[in-house]
This record gives structure tokens, sequence and C-alpha cells, in this order.
């Protein structure tokens, strides 16, 4: 049987990782000539994709979809979609306020929110994981980040549901998803009118605050990196708690190791096992001659991290899962220069949700197998419905 691999193939999204296997074995630089893209699949190719950014450009942005692939990139993906040293001072400006020591500062208040969306759905008892917890949290965390009113969240979290959503054609940007997209641009530069006007204690505040010292950011140019915070800091921590809770029921022995306290393995070895972010762009920013072939200048580059995390050459047993493995090499949030920004809120968020999970029920949880359902993505891996039924400890 001839390898064909498409990112748009819904049997592929389903289990991708036989069709990484055969790739990694037979195609480690394959040419999709239809859709007009090649795609590295072992972890040294990947990660190299990462670090070497003079070879592999963000210069077009991240996401293969027609109208995401374009030089203005950078208008709805910030600093993703730039290339040193571009990327290097406008990173390097949000990073003044996006401080590890802000995100440490949310714990508190993460874990209340976390506590009360599991508080109620424990208290029914059967509930779907991912719209009644996974989905919501990370929204409202990022809400409270940058400083959304909580009596607008709700709003804002449905608006940006349906701005992410793909589903019928993901070549492209659907028409619903546009205008999502526009009632949320609207949205977030009212809200930076109001802290130009009257600073408070949240993200926006301490961004503009952060451009006092430098070249300020314009509205765009903060609209552009509010955007790249909510989809790329919701999508992946949804999808990370929702594999969690599925590899954990289906694996019973790693189930009793993540109740028995070992949170930081459950967290790390899905985010290896099962990557949220599965499939990144690049460009070839000149000829790249590679072992398996050659990819011409100006080529879009599929790099695969959900394939990488799963190469034997790097993970002895790579499909089993395994909390005590060693996942000090996993590459789901990337390499260099654009290594996520955002992973150690991600990790809070999964550590503060699974822990008072594991401290509210009892581990012998069930999941209805007739009722899962996947998202379909060409980027992203995970649940759009996870029913679930659990004993309170």
């Amino acid at each position: 049987m001839s390898l064909s691999f498409s990112p748009y193939d819904y049997e592929f999204h389903n289990d991708p990782y036989p069709v990484y296997a055969r790739l990694r074995a037979e195609a480690p630089v394959y040419r999709n000539d239809e859709l007009d893209f090649w795609a590295l699949s072992r972890y040294d190719d990947v990660l190299a994709g990462f670090r070497d950014h003079a070879a592999f450009s963000n210069a077009n942005g991240v996401m293969i979809e027609r109208s995401m692939w374009t030089p203005d990139a950078s208008r709805f993906l910030s600093f993703l979609a730039m290339d040193p040293p571009d990327h290097t001072a406008m990173r390097g400006l949000i990073s003044r306020a996006f401080t590890p020591r802000r995100v440490a500062a949310l714990e508190p208040r993460i874990r209340e929110i976390a506590g009360r969306y599991i508080d109620a759905a424990v208290d029914r008892g059967s509930f779907d994981f991912m719209t009644d917890l996974a989905a919501a949290l990370p929204l409202d965390v990022i809400s409270e980040l940058i400083g959304v009113p909580e009596a607008d969240r709700a709003q804002v979290r449905k608006m940006v549901d349906q701005m992410l959503h793909r589903e019928e054609d993901m070549r492209d940007v659907p028409p619903a998803a546009m205008e999502a997209g526009m009632f949320v641009t609207e949205y977030y530069l009212s809200l930076i009118a109001a802290r130009r006007r009257a600073p408070a204690e949240d993200l926006i505040s301490a961004l503009l605050d952060a451009g006092t010292v430098g070249t300020q950011l314009t509205d765009a140019e903060l609209v552009a990196f509010l955007f790249l915070l909510v989809g790329a800091g919701s999508e992946t921590t949804t999808h990370l708690l929702g594999s969690a809770w599925y590899w954990a029921w289906r694996n019973p022995a790693q189930r009793s190791a993540a109740f028995g306290g070992n949170i930081t393995g459950w967290i790390e070895e899905t985010l290896r096992y099962d990557s949220p972010a599965q499939i990144v762009a690049r460009m070839a920013a000149r000829d790249l001659d590679l072992p398996g072939g050659r990819i011409p200048a100006g080529s879009q580059v599929l790099l695969l991290p959900g394939s990488a995390n799963r190469d034997d050459r790097v993970f002895p047993g790579p499909d089993a899962y395994d909390l005590g493995r060693d996942t000090s090499k996993l590459i789901s949030f990337g390499s260099g220069r654009h290594f996520c920004l955002g992973s150690p809120l991600g990790r809070l968020e999964a550590k503060a949700a699974l822990e008072l999970l594991v401290a509210r029920v009892r581990p012998d949880y069930e999941i209805d197998p007739d009722g899962i359902s996947r998202v379909h993505s060409v980027n992203v891996r995970g649940f759009a419905s996870l029913p679930t039924a659990v004993t309170p400890r």
C-alpha cells in the first residue's frame, strides 16, 4: 500500500501514529504534490526545523490554511510569524510583561476557577469533560490574565470557540470563524482603549507599560498577541487536559500512578504521547539538502512534533503510555527561539485542574466510549466530547 499523508484526512485525525511511523521509516522527507507541501517526521529533523530559523522561516506563519499562510501572518500570530530581528524585538518586549512571576501569581485564581467547574461537574456525577471543564477553564484563565470582566467572559468564550472552530473545509477559514474573529478584535480593541485611559492589574496594562521603556506596541500588535495567546494558549491546554483524562482511563496502571500523585508525569507523558500541537508549518528560507531529499527554497514545510515525540530513536517503546519515562526531550512546545512562551501557563493550568480532580473523585471514573468524538483540525489533536461519570471521594 502506497504511503499517503494528508493533514485533512479524518482517518488520520482519528489515529495519526501509524502514518507517522511509516513516514519516519519510509519517507522522512515526504512530498505531497497535490497539496504542495513537504513534511519532516523524525525527531532530529523536526528539532532542527524548530531551532534553525535561518533555514526554516516563520515569515509566513505556522498554519497551513490558505488564508493563514501569508507574509501578513504576523497580523494575527504576532511574533510567532516573524524571524529575527523583528521576532527578537517583539518577543523581548512582550516577555517583559508576560513574566514567569505574573504567571505564577495566577495559581490561586486558576485553582479557584478550576475548582468551580470541577465542583459543579462532580456534583452532577455525569458530565462532558471537554465542554464542562477542559474547554472552559483555559479561556477563563486567559480572560482573567488579560483583564476581561467576568460578566463578558461567557460571550468572549463563545466567540473564541467559533473563531477557532474548523470542521467542514479545513483548508481555509470559514465565514463564521471570520465573523467571530471580527467580534473578538473589536472587543479587544475596546479593552485596550480602556486600559490606555485607566491602567489596571492585568496583562494588557503590563504590555502597555512595557512599551514605555522602548518601542510602544500599537493596538494592532497588541490584538495580534492577544489572538496568539487565546488561540495557542487555550486550544493546547484544552486538549492536553482531555488527552490526559482519556489516556489515563485507557491505561489503568498509569491511572493509578496519576491518582497516586504523579501529576507531573501525567502531564509530561501526555504531552509526549499525544501532543496537542501535532503539525506546525515553516517556509524553507533556502534550498535544504536533507538526507532524505532536497527541499526547494520557498516551500511550505510541515514539522510534525506529534511524530517526533514517538520516534524510537529518542523515546524507547514510544507507543506505550508510561508516566515513569524520561520525557526531558519532548518537543511538544517547540524549541529554540520560538519555544512556546505560554508553556508555563499551560502546565500550571493542567497541574491545578488534575490535582483538584484527583482530590475530588475516585480513580474508577468511566468514559462512555459511544459518546467520544474528536476535533478535526490540521494543527491540533484532541477531543470534542468525553462523556464522563465520576464518584466523589
